[in-house]
C-alpha cells in the first residue's frame, strides 16, 4: 500500500514527536547535563526567548543575506560554465582539472584566506557560499546538456538549426531536469558554505551565534541556532522544489504540442 501525501507527511510528523520524545525522557532519566546534551523543551525555551527579544534576527537576515547573495553567485556561474564545458570539448579538456582541484580543497582551508584576501564581512562568506555551490551546478548542467537524444540532435542539425539554437531549443529544456537537481543539491550546499564560512570570520551570522556559544559553553543556545540552521535549509530546499515543479510542468506543457523544428518557425 502506497501512502498519500498527507499520510506521509502525518508520519513524518509523528515520527519527529516520537523523537522528541525519546530525546526528553533520555534527558531528563539520565541527568546528563545540559552543557552536554540539552533537553528539546530547553531548546525550545531558548529559541522562543532568542526570537521575541530580537536577538536572532539580525543573526537571521545575515545569514539569508548571504546565502542567497551566494547561491545566485555560484549558480550562475555554475551554469554558465557547464554550459561553456558542454558546447566546448577544448575548455572541457583545459579547465575541467581546474574546477576539480577547486573542489577537493577543503573549503574550510580557504576560509582563513578569502578572510585574509578580502576582510571581514559579507564579501568573503559569499564567495566561499558560491564556491562551494558552484559545481553541483556546472555538473549537473555539463551531464544534462550531454545527454540530449542523438535522433533529435541529427534533426536539428538536418533542419539547419545553429548551435545557438540547438542549445536553447534543445539541450537546456532536455538537461532542464537535471539542472534543477543540480540546484537543489547547490541550495543545501550553499547553506553549509554560509556557516562554515561565519565560523571563520563573522561578526554577524547564525554561524557566528554558534561559535560564540560555544565559547559561553552555553550549548542550548548552540542547537537553538542549529534548529534555525536547518529551518533555513528545509525552506530553501522546499522553495528549489516548488521552483523544479513549475518549471518543468510549464516546460512539458509548452513542448507537447510543438513538434516543429527550428529552422521551420525561423521561416
Amino acid at each position: 500500500m502506497t501512502p498519500t501525501t498527507s499520510q506521509a507527511r502525518l508520519l513524518a510528523a509523528v515520527l519527529f514527536l516520537v523523537l522528541l520524545g525519546l530525546w526528553e525522557w533520555f534527558v531528563r532519566q539520565s541527568g546528563v547535563s545540559a552543557l552536554v546534551l540539552p533537553a528539546p523543551s530547553a531548546i525550545a525555551q531558548a529559541l522562543w526567548q532568542g526570537l521575541q527579544s530580537g536577538y536572532f534576527w539580525p543573526h537571521i537576515v545575515a545569514t539569508v543575506q548571504a546565502l542567497l547573495a551566494g547561491l545566485v553567485l555560484g549558480a550562475l556561474v555554475g551554469l554558465l560554465a557547464g554550459m561553456a564545458l558542454a558546447e566546448s570539448a577544448l575548455l572541457d579538456r583545459v579547465f575541467k582539472p581546474y574546477v576539480v582541484v577547486s573542489q577537493v580543497v577543503p573549503k574550510l582551508a580557504l576560509a582563513p584566506l578569502f578572510v585574509l584576501w578580502f576582510g571581514f564581512g559579507l564579501l568573503p562568506t559569499v564567495l566561499i557560499t558560491a564556491l562551494i555551490c558552484f559545481f553541483p551546478l556546472m555538473e549537473n548542467t555539463l551531464t544534462g546538456l550531454r545527454q540530449v537524444d542523438a535522433q533529435r540532435l541529427q534533426l536539428f542539425r538536418m533542419l539547419g538549426a545553429t548551435r545557438l539554437q540547438t542549445l536553447l531549443r534543445l539541450k537546456i529544456p532536455s538537461g532542464l531536469p537535471a539542472i534543477l537537481a543540480g540546484l537543489r543539491v547547490a541550495s543545501v550546499l550553499a547553506l553549509v558554505g554560509v556557516v562554515v564560512a561565519e565560523f571563520m570570520g563573522a561578526s554577524h551570522g547564525l554561524g557566528a551565534v554558534i561559535i560564540a556559544a560555544q565559547g559561553m559553553m552555553d550549548t542550548t543556545l548552540m542547537f537553538a541556532a542549529l534548529v534555525l540552521v536547518a529551518v533555513l535549509g528545509l525552506l530553501l530546499y522546499q522553495c528549489c522544489l516548488l521552483l523544479e515543479r513549475r518549471l518543468l510542468r510549464s516546460h512539458a506543457a509548452s513542448s507537447a504540442p510543438s513538434h516543429a523544428g527550428p529552422a521551420s518557425r525561423s521561416h
